[in-house]
């Protein structure tokens, strides 16, 4: 899901609409998450019937009032207005935790056609890896409200942000998407190393004691693949 949209820039639906405009932000909002993409339209009535069905779906799910932790949860308007003054009248209608591509930002019109959208409403539901979980959920929404989150939550098979430390989920979002080239760079180096010991203990005679070494170099250097690699489940 981060792939979607990590050279983009996410409004915040707040008073100084904030943006998200760093890959640090992009993910550590949407990561393990999942993704309702909110296709609709001021103008149509439809839209305007299903806005506070959906506000008070998302803030049942997400607001500390109403429950003791946030649902791994996402809403992304993407606007189909005709002028950004309807945007701007739709969005007093949608939770202040939403977020929002502005009007001059011609992605929307690439994910409508992206996820061919032929109706508003649309809530297409998206699981981490991108793929679809539903293509249209107003209905599901409608009718269970935030019941149907639960089988959202297993068919996405999220992973729970209560397994890992603050500390083990923040090192796992901070990471760049190089970082398997990087372990793997440490690897090779880390080897490179205990080859270079190897040599170097047997040209001073010490015999078997280089396995002794090696051993060693292995438990320091498995630190650093360790951190990197990050023990975790993310």
């Amino acid at each position: 899901m981060v792939d979607l949209f990590v050279d983009r820039v996410l409004v915040k639906n707040n008073k100084d609409q904030d943006e998200l405009d760093t890959e640090r932000e992009i993910v550590m909002r949407l990561q393990n998450r999942i993704l309702m993409l909110f296709f609709a339209s001021a103008e149509s009535e439809t839209c305007q019937q299903f806005a506070p069905t959906l506000h008070d779906f998302f803030k049942q799910l997400t607001d500390e009032f109403y429950v003791e932790r946030a649902a791994q949860l996402v809403l992304l308007y993407i606007s189909l207005d005709q002028t950004e003054e309807q945007l701007e009248n739709f969005l007093k209608e949608l939770p202040k935790k939403s977020l929002f591509l502005a009007y001059e930002d011609p992605y929307r019109r690439e994910l409508e056609a992206m996820f061919n959208v032929k109706e508003v409403p649309t809530v297409v539901v998206l699981r981490p890896d991108c793929s679809i979980l539903t293509p249209n959920a107003v209905e599901e929404i409608t009718q269970m409200g935030p019941d149907c989150y639960r089988n959202w939550h297993e068919a996405a098979e999220l992973i729970e942000r209560n397994f890992l430390s603050k500390e083990d989920f923040e090192d796992k979002s901070m990471r760049s998407f190089s970082d398997p080239v990087r372990r793997l760079k440490y690897k090779v180096e880390d080897e490179k190393k205990k080859e270079k010991k190897k040599k170097k203990n047997k040209n001073r005679g010490w015999g078997g004691g280089g396995d002794d070494g090696d051993e060693a170099e292995a438990r320091g250097g498995g630190g650093r693949d360790d951190k990197d690699g990050g023990g975790s489940m993310w």
